[in-house]
């Protein structure tokens, strides 16, 4: 048998290598994404041993880029965007074109001509949405304020991400590329621009108004056929289907095709089962992504060029954490807020990746360059769990020594505490309700119907400002904090209604709650089993687990149409043992 196959080669040695060196990283609790850069590094030509082929390799990545960026718009929520839009959208664009500007400034201190170390600037501005998203789950603050923000905050950045990759080709020529158009004047600059722009806008057009329509159709009409085997390789079609069109047809990137394919999947109702099934082959074509990246790295830039290293470093850990920190800080939100945003962005990935991989590929970028992007990457994704385990701790020492940090936690916020004009009945014997989520907003529907007064307590700023709109009493801030529940007059309220699953919190806002109110009734919602058990265990208050309360409700709403039968207890629709009840 021939054993000189090189596709089988590189995906054994690939994954092969990616499983041992991920499952280490993991135990090392560094995100295995470090794992599976090292392992191209060491299947590619800058090691000895083993060389996997580069360009097989290469193509292997472009559907790991597909099918990640098909996840990515499967995920995409533009209500969450649009829930922290005020400080999410100008944020990201200012720190993006502030870290630019630092990586144009190192390019040129190197002698790189102005577009190379724009794309340079632009792969260093982008951090891994990723990263950031496991870091925010391993910490429970996925669902907090903070992490909305930090999210929101790098959905806009992959969304400027992506109208560079879209604009990049065509202006290569301009921007000091080997390949591309090149612009000679004003003129055809603008033509080009206006030209792309109109390409990509006809695709999105196509995909909101025909790919709406037409691929939600085409998901119910495979899932009818039972068949789980067709429903995932409809969904892989479109998804690598719509990118490849899209760049033949329209002539835009993988990468757009791919997001739009997945962003207008969402719209249909088998949008989760679409995630689920696609998952494990999108998670394995991602792996190979990043192996190949790695496979571009040349480890001898560590020694040949430390300073340079260094300087990268400095760029993604200091310039993007620190221009973050302070211009979350101008948008008058506390510390914690700021701290949370600076340690997200502290790090790059596989936007990164894309866009200097794309830059290189036009003879914008030198292999130097993608060895620099690719050995910032690995330092600070490897840094990035110290930075979030030192949150805390910095946090604590900035408020223990800067009067002015401890002016910042504690200055005044508008929305921080109830107007003067509050009637009576919201200040005593009122419902505290922490959360205005899918869960509070329910609840709260339910209170207003009945006349219960009540205060509601939410991170999201914007949210309540809207709720004062509409006449609601409501506080921003973390309930978690003292002040907050404090302002929402605790001390008097009758009952408290925790909404969030926030169990790192929930302890925090009990002890306060029964210090200023002994007499408080205290009610919490879980979305563990466990965490149920041992709230109820130690007392905490009334705990409801979502689970939990749905099987009740089901199983009321089934043991509510059958009347009781014989002892017998026979089985059947029309035996013995239960008769259904005319509703």
């Amino acid at each position: 048998m021939d054993h000189n196959l090189t596709l089988i080669t590189t995906l054994a040695a690939g994954f092969g290598i990616a499983l041992v060196l991920g499952f280490l990283a993991e135990r090392m609790k560094i995100p295995a994404l470090v794992g599976y850069l090292v392992s191209g590094i060491i299947i590619g030509p800058g090691t000895p041993g083993f060389v996997a082929d580069v360009h097989l390799a290469a193509q292997l990545s472009e559907i790991g880029i597909m099918l990640l960026m098909f996840g990515v718009g499967l995920h995409f929520s533009l209500s969450d965007l649009l829930a922290v839009k005020r400080i999410a959208i100008p944020g990201a664009v200012v720190q993006m074109g502030l870290a630019t500007l630092l990586g144009m400034a190192l390019g040129w201190a190197w002698g790189w001509h102005w577009g190379t170390g724009l794309i340079f600037g632009l792969s260093l501005s982008c951090a891994s949405t990723v990263v950031l998203l496991k870091a925010l789950e391993s910490r429970g603050v996925l669902e907090t304020m903070n992490g909305r923000i930090a999210v929101g905050w790098l959905v806009v950045e992959d969304l400027a991400t992506v109208l560079v990759l879209v604009l990049l080709p065509p202006l290569a020529g301009l921007l000091g590329g080997s390949t591309g158009q090149a612009a000679q004047d004003s003129g055809s600059i603008g033509m080009t621009i206006f030209q792309t722009l109109l390409q990509v806008v006809a695709f999105i057009a196509l995909m909101l108004v025909a790919g709406r329509r037409v691929l939600p159709w085409l998901l119910w009409q495979v899932a009818k056929t039972g068949s789980r085997e067709l429903f995932t390789l409809a969904v892989v079609a479109v998804a690598i289907g719509i990118a490849f069109g899209a760049a033949e047809i329209f002539s835009v990137s993988f990468a757009l095709g791919a997001f739009f394919a997945g962003m207008v999947m969402r719209e249909s109702q088998f949008s989760h089962r679409a995630a689920e099934e696609s998952l494990p082959l999108r998670d394995a074509f991602s792996v190979l992504f990043f192996v190949s990246v790695g496979m571009l790295f040349k480890p001898e830039i560590l020694v040949e060029q430390p300073l340079h290293v260094l300087a990268v470093v400095a760029v993604i850990i200091l310039g993007k954490s620190l221009a973050a920190f302070v211009l979350v800080l101008a948008f008058r939100y506390p510390l914690n807020t700021a701290l949370t945003v600076s340690a997200s962005l502290a790090q790059i990935g596989e936007f990164s990746f894309i866009l200097a991989g794309l830059g290189l590929t036009l003879g914008l970028l030198p292999e130097e360059g993608m060895s620099l992007v690719l050995a910032g990457a690995l330092i600070s994704i490897a840094l990035n769990p110290l930075l979030f385990a030192a949150l805390e701790p910095v946090r604590r020492w900035i408020l223990a020594r800067s009067a002015t940090a401890r002016r910042l936690e504690q200055r005044g916020d508008p929305y921080a505490e109830l107007p003067m004009t509050t009637e009576r009945k919201y200040l005593q014997g009122q419902v505290v309700l922490v959360g205005y989520g899918r869960v509070g907003r329910r609840i709260a529907a339910a209170m207003q119907e009945r006349s219960i007064p009540f205060v509601i307590a939410d991170e999201n700023r914007e949210l309540v400002e809207t709720l004062r709109k509409e006449g609601f009493a409501a506080v921003s801030g973390n309930a978690a904090d003292p002040a907050v529940l404090i302002q929402a007059h605790i001390a008097h309220a009758s009952m408290l209604v925790v909404a969030v699953p926030e169990p790192l919190f929930v302890r925090q806002m009990v002890e306060t709650a029964r210090t200023l109110n002994p007499e408080v009734e205290i009610v919490l919602r879980t979305h563990s089993e466990d965490e149920s058990k041992l709230f109820r265990k130690e007392g905490l208050g009334t705990v409801f687990y979502g689970e939990e309360e749905l099987a009740k409700g089901m199983s009321g709403h089934v043991l509510g149409r059958f009347v009781p039968g014989n002892a017998n207890g026979a089985h059947g629709t029309n035996g013995a043992g239960a008769h259904p009840v005319t509703p």
